[in-house]
């Protein structure tokens, strides 16, 4: 939609929940997690919601993506390991990589921009 909320225009259309999306830094595509297939996975799709793909498969959950500031990598948490974690990985699904191991719940996590 617009800045101002007209031009609403729905981009999925699924019986699932699909939710927390995020726009790439280019504006080209966005990513969201979805249970369409059963369970809470990672998806990307073009910004108009055409050829959504989805991005991990696991039998656990997998959330809350957020596009890297180059747009090269994905941040999400995930409990494909026992426990949930913050990871992250390339467009394609691939390189996965866990940037937190405790115990405790790791499900908020953002990109920021450093200071110069």
């Amino acid at each position: 939609m617009q800045a101002d909320g007209s031009n609403v225009r729905r981009l999925t259309n699924t019986p699932a929940t699909d939710q927390n999306a995020s726009w790439s830094p280019d504006g080209k595509k966005i990513t969201f997690w979805s249970n369409r297939d059963g369970n809470m996975e990672i998806y990307v799709m073009d910004a108009d919601g055409a050829n959504p793909v989805r991005l991990t498969n696991n039998p656990s959950r997998d959330a809350n993506p957020f596009w890297s500031p180059d747009g090269k990598s994905i941040l999400f948490w995930s409990g494909v390991d026992g426990a949930e974690d913050i990871y992250t990985m390339n467009l394609d699904g691939s390189n996965l990589k866990k940037l937190t191991d405790n115990p405790a719940r790791d499900v908020a996590a953002d990109w920021c921009n450093p200071p110069r």
